[in-house]
């Protein structure tokens, strides 16, 4: 009896000594929080009505009047070509056209003499017919020379190329002593005064879910500048060098300061269902699926619970499912422990 008696004593007395002390590690609330991902692109501002503009005949330009960024007005002479042989072919056209009035004018007059002298009988029919007929010839010389003279004039004024409208030149893409084709773009102009962002948007993102309604745009030189955009266009053809898609945002409230050819930011919030939210620190891993310890909050005991993970951020991981809202998730800590393993919450960093 004693012996046993002793027994017990020994085991009621290093009982606590024996007991696990529970682990000091940083316990995480989870917390469902709306999906929230803000995505930022690069793009170019450009004009909204661009138009290329080239001469309808080829041959050597004589000068260009405007550099990129200048502002004309409608009418104004942007560039020229050596114009020798249509100003030649004017003047042709003009002498051939005072001829032909002052061979019209002569049939004219003989005619009226024909009829003169036939009322008196002093000629004859045949020959107030062949008047008539000079005439007739007469007015078709004066016709064919009116074209001609048509022909010379609008060939000079294909010579010149003449801004179509308010216009901003965004570029020069001929010099002067250049030779040109018929219809060879010279001058890019922008007309208007609207403005476009243009981003070549990864195809990826693509797939992310229809297009924000608004774009929050911030010119890169000056971040403190911002302002909004419509999506406008998506271009419906992925380039196969870049892997990217083109897609247009029309800027709605340009400040003073922006201009053709900036670089500004493109930015977009796409928001979706609730996800649960953990920092990286949680993830461990069963054999056939990410998991994280999950502590009872009765016992302080902790389980593997498998979750599966919607996609990893930078310090973050969002689970599509596995853990319910309010889950008490082991942080740091987590590589020490096993199943049943009784734990206690510290502050982080500690």
């Amino acid at each position: 009896m004693r012996l046993t008696g002793l027994a017990t004593l020994i085991a009621l007395v290093s009982a606590p000594a024996m007991a696990e002390t529970p682990l000091a590690v940083e316990i995480v609330t989870a917390k469902a929080v709306p999906d929230e991902r803000v995505y930022s692109l690069t793009g170019e501002i450009r004009a909204r009505d661009e138009l290329a503009v080239a001469f309808p005949q080829g041959g050597r330009i004589a000068e260009v009047l405007v550099d990129a960024g200048a502002t004309v007005a409608p009418g104004a002479v942007l560039a020229r070509l050596d114009a020798v042989q249509q100003e030649q072919a004017l003047r042709a056209a003009e002498a051939g056209l005072s001829t032909a009035r002052a061979d019209h004018r002569q049939a004219s007059e003989n005619l009226d003499r024909q009829e003169a002298l036939l009322d008196r009988g002093a000629t004859t029919r045949i020959a107030r017919e062949s008047a008539e007929d000079a005439l007739r010839i007469a007015e078709g010389a004066l016709a064919q020379a009116e074209a001609v003279l048509d022909r010379a004039k609008k060939a000079l004024a294909d010579t010149e190329i003449v801004a179509p409208g308010d216009a901003t030149v965004t570029s020069r893409m001929a010099e002067a002593g250049q030779v040109v084709g018929a219809a060879q773009p010279v001058l890019e102009l922008a007309l208007g005064t609207g403005f476009d962002a243009v981003f070549d948007v990864p195809e990826g993102m693509m797939t992310l879910g229809p297009p924000p309604e608004r774009v929050t745009l911030n010119a890169i030189d000056r971040p403190e500048v911002t302002f909004t955009g419509r999506i406008t266009e998506v271009s419906p053809v992925v380039d196969a060098r870049t892997g990217t898609v083109s897609v247009t945002v029309g800027v709605e409230d340009p400040p003073e300061t922006l201009s053709y050819g900036d670089p500004v930011r493109g930015s977009v919030t796409l928001s979706g269902p609730a996800h649960v939210i953990l920092p990286y620190t949680v993830i461990t891993a069963l054999a056939d699926s990410p998991a994280v310890w999950q502590v009872d909050p009765a016992t302080m005991a902790v389980s593997l619970k498998p979750v599966s993970v919607e996609r990893y951020e930078t310090g973050t991981v969002v689970l599509a499912d596995g853990i319910a809202d309010g889950a008490m998730i082991v942080g740091r800590g987590a590589q020490l422990l096993y199943p049943g393993r009784v734990v206690r919450a510290v502050e982080a960093g500690q």
